[in-house]
């Protein structure tokens, strides 16, 4: 371990989000689901039964400095890697100074940030380490590691989920780097609870954007004749380069903001629908929220006009998933784009709701016998599946028989529009209507 000297300043110089990290799983913020009491990772770290393991989860929330606690609770030495610096060689290298030490009983814990970066070469050099126990390897990941991590590697290695900081955890962390010593405990700090909670909103989920929000605010604060660091909303505004800085995520903006831009799309208004999507962004809003909205609207208002707008959004919402702001906005404004130049319908929601009303009418309708299957003696003396007629059985892949009860038979939740590609639907479904009532009227 490095010996700081007495004249060494780099700990109090250090960034706040450096100077707060944690040292005890009670200090830790967030991720109760695995270190709250009883948990079973908190068991796993309090009894020393750790092995090696894989944190899975956006930035921010606290991966490395959980590695960090489980080495100093376990006393084992923490080894950090990169994979930009670390070569095989330098892999073999910490391998080798690992089992020297674990034979005088000294643990390794190996902490591999950003996991998924290693090549498969670098992966698979760790592999024979971890099966001997010489070093307890920590991975940290924000991308699935079913796909980004070496099988082999990965199904020796316990996968844990963490989850993005909600907003009363970065309230809590922002209230407790205001008073504690480690943070600005020994000035003066003029800051409101609102403005914390505006940082802790900018966040989205990352300790480390809100800490360093709330340092820059304060070190560019106005100050006053007694030494008070004022942090105004203006300056907040200017650190954290937002105009929307008070956007409400869960007020009455939230909703007006998402109702201007999907009305913008079903107007088929791409100009309007970039503008109103990038306000939302640029009040922090997530962009998960926005991307599950569009997947609603390419049903709800294209449908099966154009049936590709459904894959346009949930490919945005993957995208979103995987790179996150600031990367995704391009995706988003990629898949608002074709949504509003898409072909509009509304059939399959209208249709929808139809069927809604006719269910609270008849709740509990029986499937009719010949819809049935009758895999026994009994069902079939009952006549379940007597009268079905197999469509792939006759020439036009068609029958006239009735898939409906009787009390909604005649029916017609579907009305295909004219629009876009689902007018070809409609002129199919037009066929195959006057093609069975034709039929049925021969049956009769």
């Amino acid at each position: 371990m490095e010996q700081m000297s007495i004249f060494d300043r780099r700990e109090q110089n250090a960034p706040l989000a450096s100077r707060l990290r944690p040292e005890t799983l009670d200090e830790y913020v967030g991720q109760q689901h695995l270190i709250g009491k009883g948990k079973i990772l908190r068991q796993l770290i309090e009894k020393d039964n750790i092995s090696s393991m894989i944190f899975w989860g956006p930035p921010g929330v606290g991966k490395t400095t959980l590695a960090r606690i489980i080495a100093k609770k376990t006393r084992a030495d923490f080894v950090e890697f990169s994979a930009v610096t670390s070569g095989i060689k330098e892999i073999r290298e910490v391998m080798n100074k690992a089992e020297e030490a674990g034979k005088m009983g000294i643990r390794t814990l190996l902490f591999a940030d950003e996991i998924h970066r290693f090549n498969k070469a670098q992966q698979d050099a760790f592999l024979p380490y971890v099966e001997k126990g010489s070093i307890i390897l920590v991975g940290a990941t924000t991308e699935n590691p079913s796909f980004e991590i070496n099988s082999a590697l990965l199904s020796r290695c316990k996968v844990f989920v963490m989850k993005a900081l909600d907003e009363r955890d970065l309230e809590a962390l922002l209230h407790r780097a205001v008073v504690s010593e480690k943070g600005f405990g020994n000035m003066d700090i003029d800051i409101s609870n609102s403005d914390i909670s505006v940082i802790a909103r900018f966040a989205n989920g990352d300790a480390r954007t809100a800490l360093n929000t709330l340092e820059m605010a304060v070190l560019n604060g106005e100050i006053d004749g007694n030494g008070t660091v004022h942090v105004t909303d203006e300056v907040l505004s200017d650190c954290m380069n937002r105009r929307s800085l008070l956007y409400d995520k869960n007020g009455e903006e939230h909703y007006n903001l998402i109702s201007a831009l999907h009305k913008s799309m079903r107007n088929s208004d791409p100009d309007a629908a970039i503008y109103w999507l990038c306000r939302m962004l640029d009040g922090g809003e997530d962009p998960l929220y926005i991307a599950r909205r569009l997947v609603r609207f390419a049903s709800e208002d294209i449908g099966m006009a154009d049936s590709g707008a459904l894959q346009i959004a949930v490919s945005c919402y993957q995208a979103c998933h995987f790179l996150g702001m600031p990367e995704c906005d391009v995706h988003l404004t990629h898949a608002v784009t074709y949504l509003s130049m898409a072909s509009k319908s509304n059939a399959l929601y209208t249709a929808c709701e139809a069927c809604k009303k006719d269910l609270k009418k008849f709740p509990a309708e029986p499937v009719p016998l010949h819809l049935c299957n009758a895999p026994t003696g009994l069902m079939k003396e009952l006549d379940y599946g007597k009268g079905y007629q197999y469509a792939h059985n006759t020439e036009e892949k068609l029958t006239a028989m009735s898939c409906l009860p009787d009390s909604v038979k005649d029916r017609t939740y579907y009305r295909p529009t004219g629009q876009g590609r689902e007018k070809a639907v409609r002129e199919r479904l037009c066929r195959i209507k006057e093609w069975k009532r034709k039929h049925r009227e021969e049956g009769k």
